[in-house]
């Protein structure tokens, strides 16, 4: 018996094309973009002042000590999910800089007084500039910078328990070692 090639080619088809997505799908981290901030000079701060105290300026990411500069509004839920993660950061020592993005001040502050305030400084970018300008693509988006002022990794999401164990943790003890 003779067998037709066109019966065994759509099966081969569906399997070609079975195992080209269950490679794309078992990427190490798919929903994660590369940054073009990563190895490079923090880009510029440009922040109007959040609640009674002046922002974080250029001069804070480049003071010789390793820090996180974190992307967050009261409007994002998930903002909201990582604010306790941010608040033991910040009580354990790591120095975390804020940056409140296209939020109404009145509804950042409020966020803060409920949720409690982590950063050592912060500022606002009501119209998205500076978010622009460190390429982000959302909130929250969180930087780890070393004492020089460069990017040394970008993670967007909120910071879990896991995330910093496996992320921002290692990154920040590699920033501090170097």
């Amino acid at each position: 018996m003779k067998l037709n090639p066109l019966v065994i080619l759509p099966p081969a088809v569906f399997i070609a094309v079975a195992v080209a997505f269950w490679a794309g799908m078992n990427q190490k981290n798919p929903d994660q973009l590369p940054s073009m901030m990563v190895g490079k000079e923090a880009p510029p701060v440009t922040l109007t002042q959040l609640g009674d105290t002046a922002p974080f300026t250029n001069a804070a990411l480049r003071d010789g000590h390793v820090k996180l500069v974190n992307f967050w509004a009261s409007w994002c839920v998930p903002c909201r999910v990582e604010a306790p993660m941010l608040g033991k950061m910040a009580a354990a020592g790591v120095k975390i800089l804020g940056v409140n993005y296209k939020d109404k001040p009145a509804d950042a502050l409020k966020f803060l007084a409920d949720a409690g305030d982590p950063f050592a400084a912060m500022g606002a970018d009501p119209a998205g500039q500076m978010g622009i300008e460190w390429g982000i693509y959302g909130v929250p988006e969180t930087f780890v910078i070393d004492g020089k002022g460069k990017v040394l990794l970008r993670f967007p999401g909120p910071i879990t328990a896991d995330v910093l164990a496996s992320t921002i943790e290692p990154a920040l003890k590699k920033a501090a070692a170097d």
